[in-house]
């Protein structure tokens, strides 16, 4: 089924939405949420609840690109629950994943700050365009699916310090554009 028929299974508030939902995007939605979380019972919880989310907010919401709103929700609960766990003195790798760009990229949500969050996604968005597509690749895995260094390693035949190296050099070159762009970092 397509997006475009899933979407409206929402608006009709027909619960096959959630099953078709699962059924196309569960893997990856389970993906996200266990490399952020590192615990089966944590992600699943975050999936149910990201579907749940969906359901609660479609409509009014009439998302374009469903994956993408769908992955946003995931990363958003499972962030949610991993600065919980953490708090609890319980620390997970992913955690470093999170703030190694948060020092470029602060985590501003008032509304007030939408236009330049929109901005500042642009902005990024330009930047990967610039890179080499296995940089950008292996960026984007490493910071929108939360992939460990070495599973980004294996995935494309490169030592992991080799990725770690190229990774860094990305977010200084990253901050340097931002700064260009007018970003105040």
């Amino acid at each position: 089924m397509d997006d475009t028929s899933i979407i409206e299974l929402y608006w009709k508030r027909d619960e096959q939405a959630i099953a078709e939902t699962e059924k196309k995007y569960g893997k990856l939605c389970y993906r996200i949420a266990e490399n952020i979380l590192k615990q089966k019972e944590d992600s699943e919880e975050c999936v149910n609840d990201a579907f749940m989310k969906a359901w609660n907010s479609i409509p009014p919401d009439r998302p374009t690109y469903f994956s993408a709103y769908l992955c946003q929700i995931v990363k958003r609960l499972a962030l949610s629950k991993l600065r919980y766990n953490s708090a609890s003195k319980r620390q997970h790798d992913n955690v470093l994943s999170y703030e190694e760009l948060s020092d470029i990229v602060s985590n501003k949500q008032t509304p007030e700050d939408t236009r330049i969050m929109a901005e500042l996604s642009n902005a990024i968005s330009d930047f990967l365009m610039r890179e080499k597509k296995i940089n950008r690749m292996m960026f984007i895995r490493r910071y929108w699916y939360y992939d460990s260094i070495e599973i980004i390693s294996n995935e494309f035949k490169i030592n992991s310090k080799t990725v770690g190296s190229i990774l860094f050099r990305m977010r200084r070159r990253l901050k340097k554009y931002l700064k260009k762009e007018g970003f105040d970092l």
